[in-house]
């Protein structure tokens, strides 16, 4: 498989009957502002270049407004792009014709919304096999695969129950489990778990990241939450009025924020919980000294591993148990307080 399931190449989109005509402008400098006045015409995207990992999970975050639902609404084409390529596995989704789009939708892509999109006439059982009903599966086949879905997503037992009789985050465990159901490999999520009170937020995420370290779906998870993104990306992009303001992991963004915009998002973030040992590591002189802790270890569980153990110095070991760095207790506290100039930077910026 390719290393880079979703490729966005110059993707732009201007909403409006005449979208083409302009898009040499907007190239050469016309802004989203001056489009709208002069034209009439809406600037959704501008010039996004991402690479999504295949396997992996790529979050795509940004204010409302910014352009990130019309983004995750190009990878399955449910909105046509003014110009630029989208391809999956090197075939530009773009260009195919209206029976390859088809299949490409029902067989390689499901989506999970905010709003649930239940049917509210249909029981869980019922509302998650209905991609496999549009697909043709027969029935028995496609009860056992939901069956086995409901189970793992948690709501054994529920399976007659209708929609109104299910809290907010069990009708978004039923619409994952249609979405799994389905076996498509790229999984759309646009704002799945918005809606969701933040203790039911926080258990669907870790369902999420259960079920993907052993499904290795290509996940696109679209947030407004920056802490959701950290938690969820392998890599994340950072979309400000329809362009890519920075991408890369959650460790690049909260070290190096690129701007002052995301500095200001950064600010609040524990860093503890993002940045890894072997980001602020020394390299070994001499003999490891200290206790081990792994690398990719976060700050906040190697410092209470350390003060637990009342050590002061550790040693970095690799996935072989081989010794490759040491960090201090000091500079581990050190990393995961928000830097000065940050907190500067963000007051300018506010």
């Amino acid at each position: 498989m390719a290393s880079h399931a979703i490729e966005i190449k110059s993707l732009y989109k201007i909403f409006g009957p005449r979208g083409a005509d302009y898009i040499e402008q907007v190239k050469s400098g016309l802004s989203k502002a001056e489009l709208n006045a002069k034209y009439g015409h809406v600037l959704g995207l501008q010039d996004i270049n991402i690479s999504m990992p295949a396997g992996g999970v790529m979050v795509v975050m940004g204010l409302s407004g910014s352009g990130k639902s019309t983004l995750i609404r190009h990878i399955n084409r449910l909105i046509e792009p003014t110009s630029g390529e989208v391809l999956y596995d090197g075939v530009d989704v773009c260009r195919m014709n209206d029976r390859d789009l088809r299949e490409f939708r029902r067989h390689k892509t499901a989506m999970v919304f905010q709003k649930f999109a239940l049917l509210p006439h249909r029981t869980v059982v019922e509302n998650t096999v209905y991609g496999l009903e549009i697909q043709g599966v027969p029935a028995a086949e496609s009860e056992k695969r939901a069956r086995y879905w409901i189970d793992r997503v948690g709501l054994s037992g529920f399976e007659n129950h209708y929609p109104n009789q299910l809290s907010g985050g069990m009708q978004q465990r039923v619409g994952l489990a249609r979405a799994l159901t389905n076996d498509a490999e790229i999984l759309l999520m646009d704002e799945a778990y918005s809606a969701l009170d933040p203790l039911i937020r926080v258990d669907m995420q870790t369902v999420l990241l259960d079920l993907q370290k052993e499904l290795k779906k290509t996940v696109v998870f679209i947030t407004h939450d920056l802490d959701e993104a950290l938690r969820l990306g392998d890599k994340i992009a950072i979309l400000r009025d329809g362009r890519v303001v920075q991408q890369g992991t959650g460790q690049d963004i909260v070290l190096a924020p690129a701007d002052d915009y995301i500095t200001a998002f950064v600010k609040e973030v524990n860093r503890g919980r993002v940045i890894n040992v072997e980001t602020i590591m020394k390299p070994l002189s001499g003999n490891p000294e200290g206790m081990p802790v792994a690398k990719g270890t976060v700050l906040e569980t190697a410092a209470r591993a350390m003060t637990t153990a009342g050590q002061s110095t550790a040693h970095v070991v690799d996935e072989a148990n081989r010794p490759v760095g040491t960090v201090s207790l000091d500079t581990i506290i050190a990393a995961m307080v928000t830097p000065t100039s940050h907190d500067a930077e963000a007051q300018q910026a506010a």
